[in-house]
């Protein structure tokens, strides 16, 4: 895997409302300030605001990065929780 191919970042990010919001990204400053304006952000924060990032995994690739967050995806909310 070269070095453009293992950019991608797992993030977790606590809403107002104290739910997490998982996703995937090559820049995280620019994708939570897309979630916290609204322009580019995802639909989960139309009806909360994004505080910020509570877990980030860096070193994957497109791929391994969306594999990833589909497993966090399908954690409760006791196992995200110890993995934070």
């Amino acid at each position: 895997m070269s070095d453009e191919d293992s950019n991608w970042f797992v993030y977790m990010i606590r809403a107002s409302d104290d739910s997490l919001y998982t996703g995937i990204t090559t820049d995280l400053e620019r994708r939570l300030e897309q979630h916290q304006t609204g322009k580019g952000g995802a639909k989960y924060f139309r009806g909360r605001q994004a505080c910020d990032f509570v877990f980030t995994e860096s070193g994957h690739s497109r791929s391994s990065a969306s594999v990833r967050e589909a497993q966090i995806k399908k954690m409760t909310r006791k196992q995200k929780n110890l993995l934070l």
